[in-house]
């Protein structure tokens, strides 16, 4: 009889860092520009032993899981593996994989090509673009080595991906980084008539010592103005493009569950594996301080003991985290929307995780709007 995992071990999504490398240089990016250097001593791709040895360890999870997991290619920029490292990588990986468990890529869209999206198309594995907006907006922060801005070459790679024959499954929809300095309703309206199938919005990363760019105090309401505009340009969409993020406040707020880290009362399980194999938290704890990401007792996925490793104490303390232990957020009457924010929100040299989130007065404005106006819209139907 196989041993089954643990629920309290389960996992949700592996995020595959299979190039360290990335061929524009973001400059809000938390790999390269908020003090970790762990990128600089990794290998530049994923090797085929590091490959195979993860596809053995994902195997055992499926046979061994109740619960279906996703798996998202990531970097430094994916689609710098090239063609043929591409389809060796998806290929093993399906290998393992039943097409029921989801393969995603995260890209900056500037490799898209027509030959990559075959490949993709052939392993069923979707692809998401990271585009912040109008140029103006986009080519603030996203930009190549040298200054230049990106988002021509980000709008071509992404029309590829709509005029391809696969792109109803291929199109997994858009990732944008808020800039409180924009109009809400140019992004959503740019993002709208880009005909993209959704948009997710992440707040930019910071922390209680080192404040989000934008972010003028720690009560401040920039982000939280920023979402209600877009909360209200959304709501008044009779034919609205679904938002991730505000999709799910709206399903928690209405009684249902997400499971989404930074999100409602989940406890979300996720790992990361880098380059070199190495089995990792979070990515994004790396804008805390350097090495937060990494586990008190680090193992490589070569080891072969990634299932013993979910069922250590060092791993479920790790999920563990996510829920807020700070007194103020225990005790809040929105925690089973907020679930205190993302971890790396919370850090401090002075308290480590234990604060609220750096974003805990833009996320209750934001709630207390949502809120108010579902019930407006309830009272209208009653």
């Amino acid at each position: 009889m196989v041993d089954r995992i643990a629920p309290e071990s389960e996992i949700d999504t592996i995020l595959v860092k299979v190039a360290s490398r990335c061929n524009i240089n973001c400059s809000y990016c938390y790999v390269y520009h908020m003090g970790d250097d762990n990128w600089s001593r990794l290998s530049k791709f994923m090797d085929s032993d590091t490959l195979g040895a993860m596809c053995v360890s994902l195997g055992q999870i499926v046979s061994q899981q109740e619960k279906p997991f996703s798996v998202v290619l990531h970097g430094g920029e994916p689609f710098l593996l090239g063609k043929t490292r591409l389809k060796e990588l998806l290929h093993a990986l399906r290998e393992v994989l039943p097409e029921l468990y989801p393969i995603s890529i995260q890209t900056n869209g500037i490799l898209i090509s027509n030959e990559i999206l075959d490949i993709c198309s052939y392993y069923r594995a979707s692809v998401a673009v990271s585009i912040d907006g109008p140029k103006a907006i986009h080519d603030r922060f996203r930009v190549g080595h040298s200054g230049e801005g990106t988002f021509e070459k980000v709008v071509l790679g992404i029309e590829i991906l709509r005029r391809h024959v696969d792109a109803a499954f291929l199109n997994a929809g858009l990732l944008a980084v808020v800039d409180p300095q924009s109009d809400p309703v140019d992004v959503y309206t740019f993002f709208k008539e880009m005909g993209a199938p959704s948009v997710d919005f992440l707040y930019k990363d910071g922390n209680h010592d080192r404040l989000p760019l934008g972010k003028k105090s720690l009560f401040s309401l920039e982000y939280g103005d920023w979402m209600v505009r877009l909360l209200d340009v959304y709501l008044s969409d009779a034919d609205p493009l679904p938002i991730r993020v505000l999709d799910d406040m709206l399903k928690v707020m209405l009684g249902g569950t997400v499971s989404k880290e930074g999100m409602g009362l989940t406890d979300f399980g996720i790992i990361i594996i880098d380059t070199d194999g190495t089995v990792m938290k979070n990515d994004t704890l790396k804008s805390s301080f350097n090495g937060a990401d990494r586990f008190d007792e680090p193992i490589n996925i070569k080891d072969g003991t990634l299932i013993p490793f979910i069922h250590s104490n060092d791993f479920l303390d790790y999920k563990r985290m996510q829920r807020p232990a700070h007194l103020n957020c225990r005790n809040c009457e929105n925690l089973d929307l907020c679930g205190g924010g993302m971890i790396l929100h919370r850090w401090s040299e002075s308290n480590g995780f234990d604060n609220p989130s750096v974003y805990c007065s833009d996320q209750m404005y934001l709630i207390d709007a949502m809120q108010e106006r579902v019930k407006k819209l309830i009272s209208q139907y009653v």
